[in-house]
């Protein structure tokens, strides 16, 4: 009869991978009933538990043999801010998505390189000594992405205004979930997208669990990032006046993009009741009613501190709203080219057929394993 190999792990690695993973402890110690042992050191876990333990607090099975709990820290620059302050630890599922990203944007490097693509020639092609509104006007330009070419719903701005980065050669990824597991929710509070610039394979993430309004918002900060040829993590926050210049400038530059203080200002009626005006501008120029917000502020018709309470009241209701939509799956077909981007999926689809990628590698960069799922997405993507 084998013996279980049990391996020593330090309690404090334990208590670590539980807080950062962010789980609620009673149900950590109902899945390991002997987990309150381990932590006191009365037993110690097998190996095969430690890796079960692991796997459910999303911690790499390396990090458990360590003499101390690690310091993570960012592989990309951090511009986000919650209350003025810098997040201090990045979660999981945070860390999962910018590794995986950064996975994807080699290897479409490395295609870009070997199929000889261009480089993209938007990124760091502006800078800040620019005024607000002469950028704002060249990458609406380049987009084509002016008020009457953004459809006639915020779903439909949202994939025009994907489909016209990817064609400029930025891959674009939303998703709500680290890879394809929709078990680990991405949360907005944490972070609302980033950008990853290089000059064959820049790559702009948004967080799906948001609204589509507040994505297009999201998406194209960070694509104001890229022009400036810059990679940041943002929470994209306009209820505070960001304290580092990049991210000021990028916020100015996408609110002017998205709703131009001129057109605005002779537009906005101030006699009509706040909220439905509010939702008429959003619709009409398909942003959020937070960022109109923040623009009938930058007009000069609402003062900071009337602007600050407005900003948490309307914030308060579309989070109420956000709860009470149905979390429902949608169309994998639909999603997962979305979450990995049609423009890589593309790549990745193309070099497989022609025998540069194992099927095993594509289904893995994909999110998917069967090879009919790979079969009906070269079918939708009029792929091969």
């Amino acid at each position: 009869m084998a013996v279980s190999t049990r391996v020593e792990v330090k309690p404090e690695l334990l208590a670590w991978a539980r807080e950062r993973s962010g789980l609620d402890p009673s149900y950590l110690e109902h899945r390991f009933p002997m987990l309150n042992d381990w932590k006191q050191g009365n037993r110690q876990p097998t190996l095969k538990q430690l890796e079960d333990f692991a796997r459910a607090t999303h911690t790499p099975i390396g990090f458990m043999f360590l003499s101390e709990p690690p310091e993570e820290r960012l592989p990309i620059p951090d511009y986000r801010t919650v209350g003025d302050l810098g997040i201090i630890r990045p979660s999981p599922n945070l860390l999962d998505t910018i590794f995986q990203c950064q996975q994807r944007q080699e290897w479409y490097k490395e295609f870009a390189q070997v199929t000889r693509e261009d480089a993209v020639s938007l990124i760091g092609s502006l800078t800040m000594s620019m005024r607000v509104n002469e950028a704002a006007d060249i990458i609406r330009e380049a987009l084509g992405f002016s008020i009457s070419e953004r459809g006639s719903t915020w779903t439909e701005a949202l994939r025009i205004l994907i489909d016209q980065a990817e064609k400029l050669g930025v891959l674009v990824m939303v998703s709500g979930v680290v890879g394809s597991n929709n078990y680990r929710k991405l949360d907005p509070r944490e972070f609302r997208g980033f950008a990853l610039v290089d000059q064959l394979a820049p790559l702009v993430f948004i967080n799906g669990a948001d609204t589509k309004a507040a994505q297009i918002f999201t998406l194209t900060h960070e694509l104001v990032h890229l022009f400036l040829g810059e990679t940041a993590l943002d929470d994209v926050d306009l209820a505070s006046a960001p304290t580092i210049p990049t991210e000021r400038w990028c916020n100015q530059v996408a609110a002017e993009l998205l709703v131009p203080k001129a057109l605005l200002d002779t537009d906005f009626d101030g006699e009509t009741q706040p909220t439905e005006e509010l939702e008429r501008l959003a619709r009409k120029f398909k942003v959020s009613t937070l960022v109109l917000l923040r623009r009938v502020h930058d007009i000069g018709r609402l003062d900071w501190d009337s602007y600050k309470q407005a900003y948490r009241d309307e914030l308060a209701r579309i989070l109420q709203i956000l709860g009470e939509r149905p979390s429902g799956r949608g169309n994998f077909f639909n999603t997962q080219p979305a979450r990995v981007s049609k423009r890589f999926a593309r790549a990745v689809i193309t070099s497989t057929l022609e025998g540069q990628t194992l099927h095993r590698d594509a289904f893995q960069m994909l999110g998917f394993k069967k090879l009919s799922t790979f079969e009906e997405l070269v079918s939708r993507l009029g792929a091969g």
